[in-house]
């Protein structure tokens, strides 16, 4: 066919459209656009959260006719305490691959039987309790198992409210989930946690219950909290959640793998915050810090030197800002650390060493421990007082939390809740001290137990 010129501007047209688009083509399927957001970084950090599952036992509620005169004598009161089946789940975080530590919240083991942790890539494998803080509401597992991830640390210290942080967990056992927000709010102390220490991260990000255990991640991908409440009215996330600074949960954890209990430390001083009025009434040069009300006698803070109306403004060289800030710092620093305790005494910055004392009734309760097979308590289950007992701060002494039937411990009239407060009249204040008494006394051994209103004297053999 013969091409004639009125044809080749269509010709040339054509040719031009069908190179636009044969190049438009090509350049969609040779070019990958760059991903947005933290994808890239939660495929580093996700493997190291885990789901946690757990069974259990607690206390039974009273059946409310046992209060009542007329129908208490129908019914026949229990021998033993009543207990129920329990069941929960939570998140928790790998902070150690090699030796399998896994960190998560008290609560969410709290009186477990079994332990049972999915990994991310679907493994179950159970779970040994190392030891669990209520005070902090930290409990630190460890697992067997191969090719674990773990996530990095941050210094939750270096936070600043604005800060981008991603929350990892397992809300309502839907399985692995990522929220994200900012920073909402540092240093919160919200009564949540009883007496305990609380130095709370304050976050937006999403948390609801299953969360708890979980990570709080920087968009670095370190870890500056684990994710351990919420303020929520109706059950769900209203954008208030608090975590558990790092830093504070791992002074716990590294208490945890080396005694296996917490070593709370003591001062002896009654403080208050310092306040603006006071700082007026003194005509003082500083603003922050913890006034001292009293001092006990006999305690760290008289031994050092310490008076009352000093300001303590830091403890080895880290600022204190008030009389919270001052009882976490003291009560995170284990039993027989020397510090350096900064304070003012009349407008005079002066420096004190002071050894830091063991608080009574430990407020760390490691998990309990079955008393050894060859022991006069074999049978018995035993553990620190916790901070939630209520003899916790009034009894030094060790928590009977079980006694199998039938046993020995059983047989020499040892019971479930009882406390031992000495063996062969040595005082005993933590598990610790009363295992290594128990192996200095092989034969009988007379204890001082506490059940209740009464004092018991049992001779155990």
């Amino acid at each position: 066919m013969k091409i004639t010129a009125r044809y080749f501007p269509v010709l040339l047209l054509a040719s031009l459209l069908s190179f636009g688009l044969s190049a438009n083509s090509s350049a969609r399927d040779t070019v990958t656009p760059e991903r947005a957001g933290i994808a890239s970084m939660l495929e580093e950090v996700t493997p190291a959260v885990v789901n946690i599952s757990v069974q259990g036992t607690a206390a039974a509620p009273d059946n409310p006719l046992m209060n009542d005169p007329f129908f208490r004598r129908f019914f026949e009161a229990p021998s033993q305490p009543q207990t129920r089946p329990v069941q929960a789940a939570g998140s928790g975080v790998i902070i150690d691959a090699d030796n399998g530590y896994v960190l998560t919240n008290h609560h969410v083991v709290n009186n477990a039987d079994d332990i049972q942790i999915t990994l991310s890539d679907k493994r179950q494998v159970p779970a040994t309790l190392i030891g669990s803080d209520a005070a902090t509401d930290i409990a630190l597992l460890q697992i067997k198992a191969d090719n674990l991830v773990a996530v990095p640390m941050a210094d939750s210290e270096t936070l600043h409210v604005g800060d981008y942080v991603a929350a990892i967990g397992n809300p309502f056992g839907l399985g692995q989930t990522v929220t994200t927000g900012i920073v909402s709010a540092l240093g919160r102390h919200t009564g949540i946690n009883g007496d305990g220490y609380e130095d709370f991260i304050q976050t937006d990000a999403s948390i609801n219950p299953g969360n708890s255990g979980g990570a709080l991640v920087d968009f670095n991908g370190s870890l500056v909290g684990i994710n351990s409440s919420i303020i929520s009215p109706a059950g769900g996330n209203v954008g208030i959640g608090f975590a558990v600074p790092i830093n504070m949960a791992m002074a716990v954890v590294n208490q945890l793998i080396e005694f296996g209990e917490i070593r709370r430390g003591l001062l002896g001083v009654r403080i208050t915050d310092l306040t603006p009025d006071v700082v007026e009434a003194l005509d003082l040069q500083v603003s922050v810090g913890a006034v001292v009300s009293s001092v006990e006698p006999g305690s760290p803070a008289e031994k050092g030197g310490i008076e009352a109306g000093d300001i303590i403004v830091a403890v080895d060289g880290t600022a204190i800002v008030d009389a919270s800030d001052l009882r976490n710092t003291i009560g995170l620093t284990r039993a027989g650390s020397e510090v350096e305790i900064g304070l003012i005494r009349e407008n005079r910055r002066l420096n004190y060493d002071i050894t830091i004392g063991n608080a009574p009734g430990v407020a760390g309760s490691a998990a309990g421990e079955k008393a050894d097979a060859t022991s006069v308590l074999d049978g018995a289950v035993l553990g620190n007082i916790p901070s939630g007992h209520e003899a916790y701060g009034k009894v030094d002494g060790v928590l009977v939390m079980d006694v199998a039937q039938g046993s020995r411990a059983f047989r020499n009239g040892l019971e479930a809740g009882d406390i031992i407060t000495a063996v062969n009249r040595k005082p005993v204040v933590n598990r610790t001290e009363l295992m290594g008494l128990l192996e200095d006394n092989t034969g009988t051994v007379a204890m001082n137990v506490r059940r209740g209103d009464q004092q018991l004297f049992l001779i155990m053999r």
